[in-house]
C-alpha cells in the first residue's frame, strides 16, 4: 500500500503522526500517545524577557518562504541529538503537503540568514506543530510566538505539540488524556480556520497584541 500526502492526513485526523526511527529509515511508525502535548491559545505564556526580544523586531519573522530549508534544519544532527525522526521520506511527503497547502511554516531571519523556526501541518481549525530548530539565542521561541499569534488570528482552536516537554512547558503547554485530545480535536477540524488571516510580516507588536487579547 502507497502512503502518500492523503495518507498522511488521513492519519492527523485521526489523532495519529508519523515518525521514523532514524535519517535513513525507511519505514514508518505511526503514533497514537496516551497522552499528547498541547498548547491553550488562550494560555500561551511568554515572559517578559521574550517578550521584549519579539516586541524589538530583531528577527524578521517570515511565513512559508523557506519551508524546505526549514525541514531540513530540523533534521540535522544537534548537540545532544546526533539522529533524527525526520526521515528522507518523511521530509519528502512534508514537501507534498506544502505544495498543497496543508503545511507550514513559520521562519525567523537574522542579516539575511535563516536562524530558527518551526513547521507543522494545517487542518481544519488544528494545527500540528512538528519541530523546530534556532541557530541564534530565542529564534525559535520567537517563531513560535508569531505561530500562536497566527493561529489565533486565524480562527484556530488546537496547537498539538505532540509531546510535552519542559522547553514547551514554559509557553503554557499541557499534557492531555488521548479521549480529551480526541474531542479536541473533533472540535477543531470543521472550522475553516485560515493561516493567512494575519498579515505575512507581522510587527512584533502585533504578535503580542494578538496573544494578550486571547490570554
Amino acid at each position: 500500500m502507497t502512503f502518500g500526502p492523503d495518507e498522511l492526513i488521513a492519519c492527523y485526523a485521526n489523532g495519529i503522526f508519523p515518525m521514523a526511527d532514524s535519517r535513513d529509515d525507511i519505514g514508518l511508525r505511526l503514533i497514537d500517545p496516551e497522552l499528547r502535548g498541547v498548547i491553550p491559545l488562550d494560555g500561551f505564556h511568554l515572559s517578559r524577557r521574550l517578550a521584549r526580544t519579539v516586541k524589538s523586531d530583531r528577527f524578521e519573522a517570515r511565513i512559508d518562504t523557506a519551508f524546505s530549508a526549514v525541514v531540513s534544519a530540523c533534521a540535522a544532527p544537534a548537540p545532544g541529538r546526533e539522529d533524527t525522526w525526520i526521515s528522507a521520506g518523511i521530509e519528502a511527503l512534508y514537501a507534498e503537503l506544502f505544495a498543497r497547502g496543508q503545511a507550514h511554516s513559520v521562519e525567523c531571519w537574522f542579516g539575511g540568514a535563516l536562524v530558527g523556526g518551526l513547521y507543522g501541518v494545517s487542518l481544519g481549525g488544528a494545527f500540528f506543530g512538528e519541530s523546530m530548530f534556532s541557530t541564534e539565542t530565542d529564534a525559535s521561541k520567537v517563531a513560535l510566538a508569531h505561530l500562536v499569534a497566527r493561529l489565533i488570528v486565524g480562527g484556530y482552536t488546537l496547537l498539538d505539540t505532540q509531546f510535552m516537554t519542559e522547553h514547551l512547558a514554559q509557553f503554557g503547554a499541557q499534557e492531555i488524556s488521548r479521549r480529551t485530545y480526541r474531542r479536541r480535536l473533533a472540535a477543531a477540524l470543521p472550522i475553516q480556520a485560515d493561516f493567512y488571516a494575519m498579515e505575512p510580516y507581522p510587527p512584533g507588536a502585533a504578535v503580542l497584541q494578538a496573544i494578550s487579547h486571547r490570554s
